[in-house]
């Protein structure tokens, strides 16, 4: 049985996110697919706002579509890695098939592992310094544009940004700013102790972005999972250590 790997990226990223893991695994015998997320690289935006559960609906389908095209066959394994914005939509998929929800996916196929990188999905009270940041930078806009305060403008915002971390959003248009204060404000705690499939999680402990307390959480309360972790690394973990996590990927679909 041929093995496929299913890459989802994260925020403000692309199918490009996962050159390095390509490359780690160009030898092997797997079928490697990243498609670019609604609103990122080459894929148009959503008509409005998306939920976790959407993006979760459209990865589906996008399966489904690659069995229908022949590009994948039923009786494929598949294992999904998510990373950051695509880890919490892993997650909800991995849930949706553990918990046989209502929302269960298609039984065409199956996810046979899991593959968390530095994955968002879990809320923390920083949100609302983000929330506070959002407010502050319409603030700053009216402020800089105030006569003899213009030139001060771009440091200024460059400065204010990068203390709030809103530089998603300023960047987004405004379909994407709605999209990721919806998929921020789930808290996905509560489906981790019923997602019953095999998951190794790859963490950076100097992660900014995601803080390596919630591979903790997600260790504890995913049952069996397996935790790597690793010193001087940020979010870009599945970039930084592609050839670790490639091993582990070998290891698990059990390639010789």
């Amino acid at each position: 049985m041929k093995h496929v790997l299913v890459c989802l990226h994260g925020w403000g990223g692309s199918k490009e996110s996962f050159t390095e893991l390509r490359a780690a695994l160009k030898e092997e015998p797997i079928e490697i697919l990243t498609p670019d997320l609604p609103g990122f690289g080459s894929e148009p935006e959503p008509m409005g706002p998306w939920t976790v559960d959407e993006y979760a609906d459209w990865v589906d389908a996008w399966i489904m579509k690659q069995i229908e095209n022949g590009k994948l066959k039923m009786e494929n394994s598949i294992h999904l890695l998510g990373h950051s914005h695509g880890g919490r939509i892993a997650l909800k998929l991995a849930y949706r098939q553990s918990a046989q929800s209502s929302k269960l996916m298609s039984h065409s196929f199956s996810i046979t592992h899991l593959y968390l990188c530095a994955a968002a999905g879990l809320r923390h009270p920083r949100h609302i310094k983000r929330i506070i940041g959002l407010t502050l930078s319409k603030t700053g806009k009216f402020f800089f544009a105030l006569p003899g305060l213009s030139l001060l403008a771009p440091l200024g915002k460059k400065i204010l940004y990068k203390l709030v971390r809103v530089h998603d959003y300023e960047k987004a248009s405004a379909v994407m700013r709605q999209t990721l204060i919806k998929v921020s404000a789930e808290d996905l705690r509560p489906i981790l102790k019923d997602i019953h499939i095999a998951t190794d999680i790859f963490w950076g402990k100097d992660d900014r972005m995601t803080p390596f307390s919630d591979a903790l959480t997600m260790k504890r309360d995913i049952r069996g999972s397996y935790l790597h972790a690793y010193e001087g690394v940020r979010h870009a973990v599945h970039r930084d250590k592609a050839e670790d996590i490639a091993a582990i990927i070998h290891a698990r679909m059990n390639l010789s």
